[in-house]
């Protein structure tokens, strides 16, 4: 390779031959376009089928409605959990490029067996002749329940490996070292949501309709071929990506780092000298008094770590009991980092844990009020459409208007830090829920004055007061989301990049796993004290759910304050440990 070449280089980045990454021909914005291309398809395949699945499980496969709930939470759940699968694979020991080739044709693979399924009669439960009567419909048999758990489980595997390494993917192609890569890449993240969004909006609007009155195996037949028609796609971006080396375990650091740091301070637990050496060269220490402190203050390394959790500099002792919990400066730094956007992580997941009732009581809510909009009847399902939409028209607003104007305002290069983004959005989720205790509280007077309290008849107000709850967390979901996902990507070590953007997805599956168990805690302590507990019963009217809402809310602002703490001490990293 000519002197030209060589400086032209990506140190750590390949092309899709594995030949080296080259300045000019690989990256930037027209390769990550590619990427939010195949995301609208990507996320229109996985939630066509979710986001109706309970009705499909209830009506076709004949699960009890208690079990089909269980089945697309547990589906679901696991979907998002598996990104980190995903991205501990991109970064360990295959690439974001090879991720999501393979986990793209396993979500085709579990997409066609849904579809056969839905098709060939013989593969489900008998047509349920009693579907008037109070006698319920037999379930689905072991053998075809098998068929529908292998399909649904290998759609959630290619999901979850594709989310947790498709976003990578597209941030990968940016050059970090110049302000203007840094720009696109903070616009790139914007339009990944704005992506997510234009997938959903088709999902729950067109692909659903298909399902309903056209029938399940043209809804999954229609998620099948799109997934399919989405990897042509991402490989015609093939000759222009740039894609990181795999630098192995990053797990692997982390509990080596840790197990090298426990296992030293239990041997050196007498040693006054040990942690205080480390901040200095071998030749600034003090001397040491007894025999195990003088090899503890040989075994301190000449490079200086830094002061921030002092206790992981005990693994920088040289000549540990195994060469294995042997570290350097540079794994104990990255482990630092680590550690250090943890707390930042916990703090979104009461954020998506408030999503997460968009998609359940928000719903129940509107299916009681008046549905109508002229002549037309909206599903209550075809809700999320609210916030899909104001994602999709706030996103190139935030791009192009408010960006700009911060960066004006703060004559910094982002404008707008990633923490003040997500602490943006977690102000946003304590207004949805407040807003959403007024209008539940509004709901119910209107029942009350209504004499509808107890009837089934939608009550004589427009579920359009709902949409609101919707567009501020739908606006909160965009902040947060997106900042979020930027924040893993530029804070975590080069080595563990699509790891720590999978923890987007991990929050958003901890929310809703939280979401459950707050109900059921909710139920158990109310119904202690009370004839009735605040969220049971056959009639939401009778729900005490802006109670809820207001625990939410409250909730929602112990989890801000929280965050406050941690992201007023957070300091950003240093970029050198990658170089």
């Amino acid at each position: 390779m000519d002197e030209a070449h060589q400086l032209n280089k990506w140190e750590g980045y390949v092309d899709w031959k594995n030949r080296p990454a080259l300045k000019g021909r690989h990256g930037g914005m027209l390769a990550a376009s590619f990427v939010l291309v195949v995301e609208i398809l990507e996320n229109l395949a996985y939630l066509a089928n979710a986001s109706n699945l309970v009705l499909y499980l209830s009506k076709f496969m004949h699960f009890s409605p208690s079990s089909s709930a269980n089945i697309v939470t547990n589906f679901m759940g696991t979907a998002f959990l598996l990104a980190l699968l995903g991205g501990f694979l991109s970064d360990s020991f295959f690439s974001t490029y090879r991720i999501y080739l393979i986990s793209a044709a396993i979500e085709f693979v579990g997409l066609l067996i849904l579809t056969v399924q839905a098709h060939v009669p013989s593969l489900k439960p008998p047509t349920c002749l009693l579907a008037n009567t109070n006698t319920p419909c037999q379930e689905v048999d072991s053998g075809r329940a098998a068929m529908l758990y292998a399909g649904l489980y290998l759609v959630a595997l290619g999901v979850g490996g594709i989310k947790g390494s498709l976003p990578p993917h597209g941030a990968e192609q940016f050059d970090e070292t110049t302000p203007q890569g840094r720009e696109q890449r903070s616009a790139y993240f914007n339009y990944y949501v704005f992506c997510l969004s234009c997938g959903a909006l088709i999902a729950v609007t067109f692909v659903v309709w298909i399902e309903d009155n056209k029938g399940w195996q043209w809804g999954f037949g229609i998620s099948t071929a799109t997934i399919l028609i989405s990897i042509p796609i991402f490989l015609l971006g093939s000759p222009i990506y740039r894609t990181k080396i795999p630098a192995g375990s990053p797990i692997l650091t982390i509990f080596k780092v840790l197990a090298a740091a426990i296992y030293n301070s239990w041997k050196y637990r007498n040693s006054s000298n040990v942690v205080m050496s480390m901040a200095t060269s071998p030749s600034n220490t003090t001397e040491p008094n007894k025999e195990e402190e003088s090899n503890a203050t040989e075994n301190v390394p000449s490079q200086t770590p830094t002061e921030s959790l002092k206790f992981l500099n005990r693994a920088l002792i040289k000549n540990p009991v195994h060469p294995m919990l042997e570290c350097t400066v540079k794994q104990v730094e990255e482990v630092k980092i680590v550690l250090r956007i943890l707390p930042i992580f916990t703090s979104t997941i009461v954020l998506n844990c408030c999503l997460a009732q968009l998609s359940t009581f928000s719903i129940q809510q509107a299916a009681t009020m008046n549905t109508k909009l002229g002549s037309l009847k909206v599903p209550p399902a075809s809700l999320p459409v609210f916030p899909v939409l104001f994602i999709m028209m706030l996103a190139p607003i935030y791009n192009h208007v408010i960006t700009p104007f911060a960066r004006k305002l703060t004559k910094t290069e982002i404008g707008i830090t990633h923490l003040q983004r997500i602490g943006t959005g977690l102000v946003l989720s304590i207004v949805a829920m407040a807003v959403a205790a007024l209008v539940e509280i509004k709901r119910k007077r209107v029942a009350t004055q209504s004499g509808l309290l107890d009837s089934t008849k939608p009550l004589p107000i427009t579920f359009l007061w709902v949409a609101f709850q919707y567009l501020f967390l739908g606006s909160a979901d965009l902040f947060t989301l997106a900042g979020l996902m930027e924040f893993f990507f530029t804070e975590a070590p080069l080595s563990m990049r699509s790891l720590a953007t999978a923890l987007s997805w991990t929050s958003l599956a901890m929310g809703y796993y939280l979401s459950s168990v707050l109900i059921s805690v909710v139920n158990s302590i109310t119904g202690a004290y009370r004839h009735t507990a605040w969220l049971s019963g056959s009639k939401l009217n009778h729900f005490h759910l802006e109670r809820f809402y207001w625990l939410m809310c409250i909730l929602s602002g112990l989890n801000f304050l929280h965050y406050l703490y941690w992201a007023n001490r957070y300091k950003y990293r240093s970029t050198s440990l990658d170089n």
